[in-house]
């Protein structure tokens, strides 16, 4: 179920209609927040997964790409102003809210963009019938939560280590001093500048400001716990990620950063060489689509176009 919220004068929002959709999880209700900008077909933009993820991130493209088309912008739950219940948050919990959101918003698959980590849930579903989504570009995409990532060289797969990680800061008094350390406005601005962001000069005290400012939200600690500790990671091993674009279902574009961390821009020039995807190389790292929104619209309205003036 779907309806406008009371809430138009969110502190958080994109400039468009904001709307929420009622779930359930395991007997409890769950409301997500979308917003809607623009008129046209439709395009569904879903933000990355981070400690700070918001629909904000996806501002500036939705505003380019709103010109032309209806742009709906999602909250992913125990994200931004999404439900962020207590509870145990993995991709089934993730891609079961995706799914039932597609299915209950759209008559008919709809155009997806999608930006760093939530490209896995995208590309699950798009191997799965009926496919919701009649065109995907996947910006900047990665696979792997922050802490795997960084400890896989020291501690390899150890999947206990980091579960332990996110049990602990899901304890009530304990992990919400160890959220609070990693969630501080100096500790942000160091994230960003070391792979989100290419210019300092856009890490304004305003922006910081704004990213700190979700972090507080009731609950707020409980999703990003698990996305850090590689919690909401779909797949495992790298020749999973791999499979999932041999074959394609759907028409595929991939937007690649030239300064994305050299694991990630590693792996997706893989992609870029072995499968059919479409690519687009433009400047930026893994958060291109906030930092470079033009660039980004410009690069991939022609894909757009091309493909939705086709039909279905």
């Amino acid at each position: 179920m779907s309806n406008t919220s009371a809430a138009e004068f969110s502190p958080f929002s994109i400039g468009g209609s904001i709307h929420e959709h009622h779930w359930s999880w395991k007997g409890k209700p769950v409301t997500t927040v979308y917003e809607v900008l623009g008129e046209g077909k439709p395009i569904l933009l879903l933000p990355s997964l981070s400690t700070v993820s918001s629909r904000l991130e996806m501002r500036g493209l939705a505003e380019q790409l709103a010109h032309k088309y209806q742009v709906f912008v999602l909250d992913w739950i125990g994200f931004g102003e999404s439900s962020r219940p207590a509870i145990s948050y993995t991709p089934v919990v993730l891609e079961a809210c995706l799914r039932d959101f597609v299915r209950t918003i759209f008559q008919e698959p709809v155009v997806v963009i999608a930006a760093g980590h939530a490209a896995g849930y995208v590309m699950q579903l798009a191997q799965r019938q009926p496919i919701p989504w009649k065109w995907v570009v996947l910006v900047a995409p990665t696979w792997r939560g922050p802490l795997p990532t960084m400890m896989n060289k020291m501690i390899g797969n150890r999947r206990w280590a980091y579960r332990l990680v996110q049990r602990l800061i899901n304890v009530p008094i304990l992990g919400q001093f160890l959220y609070s350390l990693t969630t501080k406005p100096d500790f942000l601005k160091s994230m960003y500048r070391r792979h989100v962001f290419v210019e300092e000069k856009n890490l304004t005290p305003d922006f910081i400001e704004r990213k700190w400012q979700v972090t507080q939200a009731n609950g707020a600690r409980f999703g990003p716990a698990a996305f850090v500790t590689g919690g909401l990671d779909l797949v495992k091993k790298r020749e999973d990620w791999f499979n999932w674009f041999q074959p394609l279902l759907v028409p595929v574009m991939m937007v690649v950063g030239e300064d994305m961390p050299p694991k990630s821009r590693q792996e997706v020039e893989i992609l870029a060489h072995f499968s059919s995807v479409q690519v687009h190389r433009m400047p930026g790292s893994l958060g291109l689509h906030e930092e470079y929104p033009e660039q980004l619209a410009e690069g991939i309205l022609p894909f757009l176009e091309k493909y939705l003036s086709r039909g279905r």
